[in-house]
């Protein structure tokens, strides 16, 4: 058994990548800046928005701050019910919680995550969440995880935590932060996370329970 579990949200416990890509693409449109679903998960889904912005719009962007604004706005209004953590999901999060310290390190907001992991009875189960606000390099840089190791535990080793993510950047961050790491691959496919460890190709209970022991 790992020493932790940490998880992704968008995409690995909040089935809402469908979502984000029709939020980011609308508004990157009404921004001036046209891209299709395809090109969102080829080149944007598991970035934070400011790398968005700028990969997107530019380094210096002017109305960056109104982009972030409208997107974050947008998505709560869309998920914060809870509805996206579905009953699978969190059978899967209270198993694993109950036999060990459970965190999300996600590159998404603490606006954006309290709100549905409290609507899906979540929260009491997470001994921490690690979010784009606390970091200054998203995903595929592994700071988000380092954090969350000293969040967890200081002295729990890093290949005693294991992690799952649905991107190919939050594989490269938590394997570059010494995680094992399980590709859950319903958002890119096998072949895009052939870097994780292991793949499965959902978040359930009996995935958890057989990675867990």
């Amino acid at each position: 058994m790992p020493g932790a579990v940490v998880f992704d949200f968008n995409g690995t416990l909040s089935d809402d990548e469908p979502i984000m890509c029709r939020i980011v693409t609308e508004l990157l449109a009404e921004h001036g800046r046209l891209i299709t679903e395809r090109e969102y998960y080829d080149e944007l889904a598991g970035h934070m928005d400011a790398e968005i912005v700028r990969l997107k719009l530019g380094h210096d962007y002017a109305r960056a701050d109104e982009f972030l604004a409208e997107r974050i706005a947008r998505y709560q209004d869309a998920v914060s019910d809870g509805s996206t953590i579905g009953a699978e999901v969190r059978d899967a999060v209270r198993y694993a919680a109950e036999r060990l310290p459970v965190a999300i390190v996600s590159g998404a907001t603490r606006a954006e995550i309290e709100p549905v992991v409290e609507a899906a009875g979540l929260a009491p189960f997470l001994r921490g969440i690690v979010s784009a606000d606390d970091v200054l390099a998203g995903k595929p840089d592994p700071e988000a995880y380092l954090r969350a190791l000293a969040l967890l535990d200081g002295s729990l080793p890093a290949e005693d935590v294991l992690a799952f993510e649905d991107t190919e950047v939050g594989v490269a961050s938590a394997k570059a932060a010494g995680l094992r790491c399980v590709g859950v691959t319903r958002t890119l496919g096998a072949a895009r996370l052939a870097q994780a460890d292991e793949l499965i190709p959902q978040l359930d209970l009996a995935a958890i329970r057989r990675l867990l022991g």
